[in-house]
């Protein structure tokens, strides 16, 4: 028999069959349902770490000098915590040294970071703002620009002047309903002249990116966010990822030398890269993914024990018609061929509808929750080609079984 006409034929059957059809193919769509969901929302993650958490935090083809990183989700324990706190703080001394190891066409930015509570003549309930002190490369590279105003000069970074610019968030808390540009905000009692408000930066996490203000390294604000002398990190930015290794490399040594460490001591910093950050997440996604194909298969070998139950059956009621066909010169392998398409068809039909469940399932978590959700392409075909497998496979003893009947037996079946 014709491959399109054994499937035209076990559709036909389904239909006819239609609830004992539906709960047949039940385990497979169950199987398959919960295989594009989880992937779905492991690979939503994945790409939400990636590009909303890190992707806005860590600069594109950069790498940053740390104290401790920045972005912690890996070891945890009250020891690593400790060690991380015994480590010197980077120095704004360590950026000579660190910009001499630099090729020419390398961008750097010195930054200082810290929390302080700010407040204007519109709004004085103050409240605590990311402050950020920054060398000139730090918006090039971070890839910053101002919707209104402009950024800073050289002769501002060189006198230190007592400028900012501030975020979307920072700009309708203080002055909503006003034109910022050239109005003040006061920080420890310094007033601060607003030069620019920046694009709005995003969130992660129901976090806004976008409540933070910036000011010249040399500012004032610099000595209010770290003691003297000191400064967070140091982003490093390459041109490309050919040139990381070998600049990562270079820049180790020299930290390593500053802070005279012996050769079978480890480093006492960190050079935090996007993909350094994302370590654990990575071993995590891996997890979840097993996780996410392991326990699915429980519902498809359910599936399979069904159908190949079902099929046995059916195989017990069309005895007759087996004869018939057998009768008529049906050989062996059309027989067995019907039914095997019969039972891929069903478990493939199963699968079809597990996977847009699947799709349903993912998108009503990502819309009730704060899971992100994003379906994977070979999550789909795995999960399609997993229904027809399991069709074969569960088809495979009942059609073997339906292949042997002796003709003149079966039509003596009634």
């Amino acid at each position: 028999m014709p491959f399109l006409d054994a499937i035209r034929l076990a559709l036909q059957t389904i239909w006819v069959q239609k609830l004992k059809s539906f709960f047949t193919l039940l385990g497979v769509m169950i199987g398959v349902t919960f295989l594009i969901a989880v992937v779905s929302i492991v690979g939503g993650m994945s790409r939400y770490m990636s590009d909303e958490l890190v992707g806005k935090i860590m600069a594109i083809n950069s790498f940053e000098v740390r104290q401790r990183p920045n972005i912690n989700i890996g070891d945890n324990s009250e020891e690593h915590q400790r060690e991380l706190r015994r480590r010197p703080r980077i120095e704004e001394a360590d950026v000579a040294p660190i910009v001499a190891a630099l090729e020419p066409d390398i961008r750097y930015a010195a930054v200082g970071i810290g929390s302080l509570n700010a407040e204007s003549k519109y709004q004085l309930k103050p409240k605590a703002t990311r402050v950020f002190t920054v060398t000139p490369d730090y918006f090039d590279i971070k890839r910053m620009a101002p919707v209104k105003g402009r950024l800073f000069s050289p002769q501002e970074y060189e006198h230190g002047s007592n400028v900012i610019v501030i975020g979307q968030d920072v700009a309708k808390y203080y002055f909503n309903g006003l034109e910022p540009l050239g109005r003040e905000l006061i920080v420890k009692g310094l007033p601060y002249t607003v030069v620019g408000v920046m694009e709005t930066q995003g969130s992660a996490f129901g976090q806004s990116f976008d409540q933070f203000i910036v000011a010249p390294h040399t500012s004032p604000l610099n000595r209010l966010v770290n003691p003297h002398g000191l400064i967070n990190s140091i982003i490093i930015q390459v041109p490309g990822q050919r040139s990381m290794v070998s600049t990562m490399e270079n820049v180790r040594e020299v930290m390593r030398i500053r802070h005279h460490l012996r050769p079978n001591q480890k480093d006492n910093f960190e050079l935090q890269t996007s993909d350094s950050a994302l370590e654990f997440w990575n071993k995590i996604k891996s997890y979840l993914v097993i996780a996410g194909v392991a326990l699915p298969a429980i519902g498809l070998v359910v599936g399979a024990i069904v159908i190949m139950n079902i099929m046995l059956v059916a195989v017990a009621e069309r005895t007759r018609e087996i004869g018939i066909r057998k009768a008529l010169g049906a050989k062996r392998r059309d027989i067995m061929s019907q039914f095997l398409v019969e039972s891929a068809t069903l478990s493939t039909l199963g699968a079809a509808l597990g996977v847009a469940t699947g799709f349903a399932f993912a998108k009503v978590i990502s819309m009730l929750s704060p899971l992100p959700a994003a379906v994977e392409l070979w999550s789909v075909l795995v999960g399609i080609s997993i229904g027809a497998g399991v069709g074969v496979i569960a088809g495979v003893y009942p059609a073997s079984r339906a292949s042997r009947l002796d003709p003149i037996t079966a039509l003596r079946q009634e």
